[in-house]
């Protein structure tokens, strides 16, 4: 096989580049030029020099070269693939995106998809990836551009609508929710298979078998089960465990939310509470949130910024002079870059295995619009990712997928032509926010967080 290039606009992500080396790595498959960007020097040197020593400790030099620059045209030019995952304004300002609507009386625990925040982020975001997305029309036309960037539904929809370029947008959600049910089941996770489809973290599971048999039944004895204990025993919250990192069977109390929304429905969405309580905001007005605030006592933010910047500066030490590479960077990692290497092979090779994807609904979902850009299985060949035709996705579940659709044509315009009447509809059709007059002080506190990162508001 020739070797090939793979693009990686912005470097300096906390887990993705180290765990995406990591299983070039150990893939074998191919020999490839992974080629570092980011925009910040101080950031990609230390991030190149980790991946460089990866490269060496496992002797996979013949195979792997790295290559760098702060100026992804210099890179750009011959790839066979571009991934992004870029954050304009950083932690400090997802930061903001949940602080500022704070002071409206409006609790986020995410605030990277939907509702105030995520409607920020998208103002920031949008240009910054139209702008990559015309240089890769412009510089590699025929290569696969997949974003793992937030807000993944607009972003998407916006570089779509914006260029030629045939984004696609990937999430490991359908995988955590799929070690999720395996840990809930006491099964392995190899045994688990599910069909899903809805948005990027409203991602409703609504086929979930074990061996190829229907695990639902399964699944409400043990809601039920874990409600009669409850009542006699009590229960400890245990409101935030993104990591998976036990052994225990997980509760249904700790996401309420999601196993009311599957014993009403018979889905449960992928990711559970954490980003799945963004998309129901008026049921929890206040972010009242089953005796819990979301974002301070249930899924706090600051402890996943906290533990996202140190997992950062444990990377970047990494690639200190000096510093040996701690062998756990080569351990199945969990994070956004799974299954990327295994989707590359099977678009290469046509294998037509199938991935959860964000892509444009083409008739797959019927009864949603065709242009929406859903989260649906697609089929890896080699003519590209096909989505596949769905059944049995039912018209409740469209129903709260068609009313989530809503904010994300007017935040695309917004961001696209720095219009603030847009900004403000957008925020009023999210549902968040219940009046102009609010919706408009948001959008102007943004304004002046942000300035910076939002020029089309200010030319």
């Amino acid at each position: 096989m020739d070797r090939k290039k793979i693009v990686l606009i912005g470097a300096g992500s906390a887990v993705f580049t180290k765990g995406l080396i990591a299983d070039f790595i150990q893939s074998d498959f191919g020999c490839w030029e992974i080629a570092l960007c980011d925009i910040n020097p101080k950031i990609l040197e230390p991030v190149v020099k980790l991946a460089k020593k990866m490269v060496e400790v496992r002797g996979a030099q013949d195979r792997i070269t790295v290559t760098s620059s702060t100026d992804r045209t210099e890179l750009l030019p011959g790839a066979d693939f571009v991934v992004t995952t870029i954050a304009v304004g950083g932690r400090r300002a997802w930061e903001q995106d949940v602080l500022i609507p704070r002071k409206y009386g409006i609790y986020q625990p995410v605030g990277d998809s939907i509702m105030p925040g995520g409607i920020a982020r998208a103002q920031r975001m949008i240009p910054q990836m139209v702008a990559i997305a015309k240089d890769v029309e412009r510089l590699c036309p025929n290569a696969y551009f997949f974003n793992y960037s937030n807000p993944m539904t607009s972003i998407v929809t916006a570089v779509r609508k914006a260029t030629s370029v045939k984004l696609i947008g990937l999430c490991h959600g359908v995988i955590y929710g799929e070690r999720y049910l395996a840990r809930m089941l006491g099964v392995d996770v190899s045994r688990i298979t599910t069909i899903g489809a809805g948005l990027n973290h409203l991602t409703f599971l609504y086929d979930i078998r074990v061996d190829g048999q229907d695990a639902k039944p399964r699944l409400r004895e043990i809601v039920e089960q874990q409600r009669r204990d409850a009542q006699l025993h009590g229960h400890e919250y245990n409101f935030f465990n993104s990591q998976l990192d036990d052994t225990e069977i997980p509760h249904y109390l700790d996401n309420p939310l999601s196993w009311e929304l599957f014993e009403r429905y018979g889905a449960l969405p992928a990711v559970v509470d954490r980003h799945a309580s963004e998309f129901f905001p008026e049921r929890f007005p206040g972010g009242q949130f089953y005796t819990r605030t979301l974002g301070i006592d249930a899924f706090p933010i600051e402890e996943v910024i906290a533990r996202g910047e140190k997992t950062y500066q444990d990377m970047l030490r990494q690639g200190e002079e000096g510093v040996e590479v701690d062998e756990t960077l080569f351990q199945r990692a969990e994070g956004e870059h799974e299954q990327l290497v295994e989707m590359i092979r099977s678009l290469i090779l046509d294998e037509r295995k199938t991935f959860s994807v964000n892509i444009p609904n083409d008739g797959a979902v019927k009864g949603l619009p065709d242009d929406a850009v859903l989260e649906i299985p697609g089929v890896a060949a080699g003519v590209g990712f096909c989505p596949m035709r769905l059944t049995g996705f039912s018209d409740e579940l469209k129903g709260i997928i068609a009313r989530r659709l809503a904010p994300v044509n007017p935040t695309v315009t917004a961001a696209l032509t720095g219009s603030r009447d847009m900004w403000v509809e957008a925020m009023l059709l999210d549902g968040a926010v219940a009046d102009v007059k609010t919706a408009r002080a948001l959008a102007e506190d943004f304004l002046a967080e942000y300035r910076d990162c939002l020029p089309q508001y200010f030319s």
